[in-house]
């Protein structure tokens, strides 16, 4: 599936979606692996995402690797921007968190290819032209959804 958007709001809304989705298919548990370079808009997509569920004040957790957040449902929101092997991901607890009930969604999951889990939900997002807000969501439809 491709959406495409033309500010942080519709960014967002695409997250929302994608929330609303899974809940509407009771999958309750999932992975969701961003891609795209920084400032594209990945933060706002969780920020759409956890709002589904009654969350708010979602930034980007850059210096602490993982946020979580509670509202109708778990969200786990890491940033793997600084994660270099293995031994850095499993002493946050990783596989804790992965095994949870509840939704993780990591930003630059480009650093941990090999720790991620089958069937999760890939999210790619690109600008459409450098010069504007417009931006094209591809989200993996072979996964769960």
């Amino acid at each position: 599936m491709t959406i495409y958007t033309k500010s942080a709001i519709e960014t967002e809304a695409a997250g929302k979606a994608l929330a609303k989705k899974l809940e509407e298919k009771g999958i309750k548990r999932a992975f969701i692996a961003m891609r795209g370079e920084m400032g594209v808009g990945k933060t706002a997509f969780t920020r759409g995402f956890a709002s589904h569920f009654g969350i708010s004040g979602v930034k980007s957790p850059t210096y602490t690797i993982v946020n979580e957040h509670v509202g109708r449902a778990k969200l786990y929101h890491f940033d793997m921007y600084r994660i270099t092997d293995g031994d850095d991901l499993y002493s946050i607890g990783y596989d804790d968190y992965v095994e949870a009930e509840g939704y993780c969604i990591a930003e630059w999951s480009e650093n941990i290819e090999k720790e991620i889990p089958e069937g999760a939900i890939f999210v790619t997002i690109s600008r459409v032209d450098g010069r504007t807000e417009e931006r094209r969501i591809d989200i993996d439809e072979n996964s769960c959804i």
